[in-house]
């Protein structure tokens, strides 16, 4: 929670002047009983209308007055509410940018999407109050009960028993309220994550005919969601009526106390309508007061919330000072035909919390200019291996190396240059055609571009629309199908003609025709490039120079393709599963 102070620093003269200014707006409010009571006990008493007249105009004024101070004050307030607002939701995108696969699997993106708006826009609520209200509504009440005092120490002592019961009851409320508004904020992550699944899923909730059984899942979460809300509502809710009653019982005390004082002739009339309405001012502040420490509870239990995510720091950190970016010479054989291009040495590597590893004893190499196929079952480790290049993750034990050198000892973004990665799930970006291109390269030629979707079968794509490079893509690349978006994708990773291209089973909805030609391509056109094609289909990695065969995240063959059908029994399954006995033998 103390992480987020500092955003008030560049903000310190709005904040200071906001409450300023609601302070000034309350000494003016402070002085209108005052005058009250000299227009019902001078200008009424002695039917003085000109009296009555002047001191309206003071009224008029006062209020005149304090509209200002209000107007200013709520400028302030909102500059230092909305500027603090968005620089915490930048720095908390910037913050989440910076995580790795590792923190980012472990928090659910549900959860970092509620940090990012409900948290920070309660945050943006909780502070415009604060600024506003959090000095004035004591100010107002402490400043009644004194003017109280001035007035009649008797009466005024009512005020003296009447508020330190009402700062029990709203501080009470608070205490209570905090920690049931942090059960809230949860729960509304878990019926988050419910409603992104389907509306992600909701072509395989249909295709299933899961329609009602979804429906039930989210009444349940956010039934349970609405009785949360519920208990803390009611638990808020006591706090009005409570004060109410406490206000409207002192008033009572008050006016029978003024009754007998005014008949004694201790005090006049007028006095003790003005000790009615500093009571009702205390009265309004109060509900003021407890509307806003809900708020602040709210508030306080968001911005804990913003603060957990601010405190997940990456696994994946950088090697101060020395990293190496990339380029330039190595104190090993770095570009040397004997040093592999990768190199995986005797590998374990393990998920957040999990008990056994995902990958283990992983040992190979892939020299300069080969493709690597990769291949075995669902759960086999496939992608976890190639996540590991471009350190997505860190091995338990055992190292990665890339030119000879551990991928920990590269600078991320030097490591990650070398690379060009087309994941399983196909994703483009609302833009141009060409801005997504220049995501490999920014600033990538039309001719690089056009070549790049030569080589991944994509040409098509563009030929078949009028725009060309220009065509603009829907969000997700919703206005494509799926081969075309998977083709697209391989393209924007060759534009920036990495020296090591990842292809983690990105030929899935292509028809055999088209992914033979996209591999006839890649090989003829990326002779230098090591290329590692992660695939359920043999026929597209049986020809690779080298084909690793996992099952149950270890590595059980190693070899070509003839290789492995007399050496390795899974590989011969699966190739057998999928050919026949001729498409096998070549």
């Amino acid at each position: 929670m103390r992480n987020l102070l500092k955003y008030f620093k560049d903000y310190k003269l709005e904040s200071i002047l906001g409450p300023l200014f609601k302070l000034l707006e309350a000494s003016f409010e402070l002085f209108v009983p005052l005058v009250m009571a000299q227009i019902i006990d001078t200008g009424i008493k002695s039917r003085d209308m000109g009296y009555i007249l002047g001191r309206g105009g003071i009224l008029v004024l006062l209020g005149i007055v304090g509209l200002a101070c209000s107007l200013t004050a709520q400028y302030f307030s909102a500059k230092a509410a909305v500027g603090i607002g968005t620089r915490l939701r930048g720095d908390l995108f910037r913050h989440i940018n910076t995580l790795s696969y590792n923190e980012i699997d472990t928090a659910g993106t549900s959860t970092l999407v509620t940090r990012m708006t409900s948290d920070v826009n309660q945050v943006q609520a909780g502070i415009n109050l604060t600024l506003r209200l959090f000095l004035r509504s004591p100010f107002i009440v402490f400043g009644a009960m004194i003017m109280a005092f001035t007035i009649n120490v008797k009466a005024a002592l009512i005020f003296a028993v009447a508020i330190p019961l009402l700062s029990i009851v709203v501080f009470g409320v608070m205490l209570i309220t905090m920690p049931l508004y942090r059960k809230v904020q949860k729960q509304l992550d878990q019926v988050l994550l419910i409603t992104r699944e389907n509306l992600l899923g909701a072509r395989v909730v249909r295709a299933f005919n899961r329609q009602e059984d979804e429906t039930a899942k989210f009444g349940q979460e956010n039934d349970t969601l609405v009785r949360l809300q519920v208990f803390v509502g009611k638990i808020s809710a006591l706090m009005n009526p409570v004060t109410y009653v406490l206000i409207n019982g002192a008033i009572i005390v008050l006016i029978w106390t003024g009754a007998w004082q005014v008949e004694e002739g201790v005090i006049t009339q007028g006095e003790v309508v003005a000790l009615v309405n500093y009571m009702s001012q205390i009265l309004v502040e109060l509900v003021k007061l407890a509307n806003l420490i809900i708020s602040i509870s709210k508030a306080l239990a968001c911005a804990n919330r913003i603060s957990g995510i601010f405190a997940l720091k990456s696994t994946i950190v950088e090697k101060s000072g020395d990293a190496y970016n990339g380029s330039g010479p190595m104190p090993s054989a770095t570009g040397s035909e004997a040093v592999p291009k990768v190199e995986f040495r005797n590998l374990d590597f393990y998920y957040a919390g999990a008990k056994e590893p995902s990958l283990s004893r992983i040992s190979f190499s892939a020299m300069k200019g080969q493709t690597i196929g990769i291949i075995g079952g669902t759960g086999s480790g496939k992608t976890s291996l190639v996540n590991l290049i471009p350190r997505f993750y860190d091995a338990a034990k055992g190292a990665v190396l890339v030119d000879g050198v551990d991928v920990r000892d590269y600078s991320l973004s030097g490591l990650r240059s070398k690379i060009g990665i087309v994941p399983q799930k196909a994703v483009l970006f609302k833009g141009s055609l060409r801005d997504n291109m220049k995501w490999g390269k920014k600033d990538a030629t039309d001719q690089e571009i056009h070549r790049a979707l030569d080589t991944a079968q994509a040409a098509e794509v563009v030929m078949s629309k009028e725009q060309g490079l220009d065509l603009m893509i829907e969000q997700g690349g919703k206005n494509l199908s799926g081969g075309q978006k998977q083709r697209l994708t391989i393209a924007r990773a060759l534009v920036r003609q990495p020296e090591i291209l990842i292809l983690d089973d990105s030929a899935s909805a292509l028809d055999f025709a088209t992914d033979a030609a996209l591999r006839k391509a890649i090989r003829e056109d990326t002779k230098d490039m090591t290329v590692f094609m992660v695939s359920q289909r043999a026929t597209t990695i049986k020809n690779a120079d080298q084909i690793l065969v996992l099952d149950d995240g270890k590595l059980v063959g190693l070899g070509k393709h003839q290789e492995l059908l007399e050496n390795c029994q899974v590989y011969r399954e699966i190739c057998l599963s999928q050919l026949s006995k001729e498409e096998v033998a070549q």
